[in-house]
């Protein structure tokens, strides 16, 4: 169970960070309201996953599930560059995240 609220975790952290963009400097009120919401859910899922989970492994998880989800909504919104070498780093994020999660049990 504490995985699955890590990964929720995760997902809510890529909202927020998307929601950053969309809030322009928390200039909008409802794409700031937005990311506000879900820092304090992905914070409080983390929280939770915590309990179970050793630290290290799980803000790895975490922050590599933000990053890997983050890049790639980057590049679907944004029209952030998907270049070769980019997409092999992100893939090494995932290959990390997946590992982490093997070891860990």
């Amino acid at each position: 169970m504490s995985w699955k609220l890590l990964v929720v975790a995760g997902l809510f952290e890529v909202a927020w960070a998307i929601g950053l963009e969309y809030s322009e400097g928390f200039s909008k009120l409802w794409p700031t309201v937005f990311t506000v919401v879900a820092l304090v859910v992905s914070m409080a899922l983390l929280a939770k996953s915590l309990q179970t989970l050793p630290v290290g492994t799980a803000y790895a998880v975490w922050t590599g599930i933000g990053a890997v989800g983050t890049a790639t909504l980057g590049i679907v919104l944004f029209d952030e560059s998907a270049d070769v070498l980019r997409m092999v780093f992100i893939g090494v994020i995932v290959v990390g995240i997946v590992g982490l999660n093997l070891v860990s049990g």
